[in-house]
């Protein structure tokens, strides 16, 4: 479980105890029904996922993958977010010849857990050819949040970008304002 500084004055907490807090893991409320092998699961299974879509073998991905009910997507070419209930059968199809002949090298940067979340937090180092793209190195800051449904794990949501070298305030602010393209 997460705490936000609204989640602590409503709950009473206020203030003083968003302060007391010392670091960003003291945020989170460890678990102790979730085995580390569950997590060192979710990170090889996300990887091998990865790897198998970026080579455009959605048949693969999506067995390897479930998706909760409530799955959101927010992919690194930015615009409105995606619900998995509204990705059509003709948009994974057409992934098999978006992603071609791609490799991946995933970082997990830190994991988080709840009894009912396991958050990653990784870099996948890719290079691959997308779209009409020639291959090249697309390195991407990754966000996966799983949710517990039944004895498994469901993918609810994936955040990634490509600020991985970083831009800086003036290109980041116009982007923001949809003047970047």
């Amino acid at each position: 479980m997460f705490f936000s500084r609204r989640s602590l004055l409503a709950t009473g907490t206020g203030l003083a105890g968003l302060s007391a807090m010392q670091s960003p893991r003291a945020l989170s409320i460890p678990s102790t029904r979730i085995p580390n092998s569950e997590i060192a699961d979710l990170i090889e299974r996300s990887a091998a996922a990865n790897q198998a879509l970026l080579n455009g073998d959605v048949d693969t991905y999506r067995s390897m993958i479930s998706f909760t009910d409530n799955f959101t997507l927010m992919t690194p070419f930015g615009g409105k977010p995606s619900r998995g209930k509204d990705i059509t059968y003709e948009q994974w199809e057409a992934m098999r010849s978006f992603f071609r002949n791609g490799t991946l090298q995933q970082e997990v940067i830190e994991s988080y857990r709840s009894d009912e979340l396991i958050v990653l937090v990784a870099i996948e180092r890719t290079r691959v050819e997308v779209g009409d793209l020639p291959a090249q190195d697309w390195p991407l800051r990754v966000t996966l949040v799983y949710q517990r449904e039944g004895n498994g794990w469901g993918l609810a949501h994936r955040h990634a970008d490509a600020l991985f070298s970083g831009i800086n305030l003036k290109l980041a602010a116009a982007v923001a304002r949809g003047e970047h393209r």
